[in-house]
């Protein structure tokens, strides 16, 4: 258990504060936020091995969040509510939640669904390399190695580099991967897709000297599995 990593996504505050003991007393790291929008932020940018995620929040209401994270992420979520509405829990669950808590709820049966998301996550995706000849890619280690030797990436280039090993010799656009890496809702200039591509061929295309990353001109971008 030690050093799993929660993402606590509840806007009351005394409810959050409750929760964020009782999980550091069971020995995870908690990390809060208080309304969807900082939710979201906080789980496509850091790495968590679960999300507990309020229905009802500012900003962005708690399904939103969810489905925008499903976009990106398989981490497990489980959804918290005040409602006990059948129809919340089908949503829910048909956009992707893992698991399903109505308020009030006793703390026990929580961390038991914790654990049980948590057990199910450790055994879906043993291991998962995503590789091209020698460049192998460990989503489980979010590790890069080329010939067993590791290349840093930050978290934003490993995301790309992901989502084109795994369309590998197929085209995609830019807005394809703006949406895929960085949300459909992404404001701001359109050429970071360019800029990071950049990035990465620097990292990868020129200092191993092979041409991994191929520019299919006025479309996208392609990784080739025949470098």
């Amino acid at each position: 258990m030690d050093g799993q990593k929660i993402l606590l996504v509840e806007d009351e505050v005394k409810i959050a504060r409750f929760l964020e003991l009782e999980l550091t007393h069971e020995g995870y790291e908690v990390v809060k936020a208080h309304d969807g929008r900082t939710g979201l932020e906080k789980a496509l940018e850091e790495d968590f091995d679960l999300i507990i995620l309020d229905i009802m929040l500012p900003s962005v209401n708690g399904l939103e969040v969810l489905r925008r994270i499903r976009k990106n992420s398989d981490i497990p979520v489980i959804m918290l509510t005040a409602k006990d509405e059948t129809m919340d829990k089908v949503m829910g669950l048909d956009m992707g939640a893992d698991d399903y808590v109505t308020k009030p709820f006793a703390i026990e049966e929580l961390l038991a669904r914790i654990r049980v998301a948590l057990k199910r996550k450790a055994h879906a995706e043993p291991d998962k390399v995503l590789q091209v000849h020698d460049l192998k890619l460990d989503v489980a280690k979010y590790l890069l190695t080329f010939k067993n030797e590791p290349i840093d990436l930050t978290k934003r280039e490993f995301e790309l580099l992901k989502y084109l090993l795994k369309n590998k010799n197929i085209v995609l656009t830019r807005d394809k991967i703006l949406e895929a890496v960085w949300g459909y809702d992404y404001v701001g200039d359109t050429n970071v897709v360019d800029v990071y591509i950049r990035y990465l061929r620097s990292k990868i295309d020129d200092r191993l000297n092979i041409k991994f990353i191929h520019t299919v001109r006025g479309v996208g971008y392609l990784l080739k599995d025949e470098a």
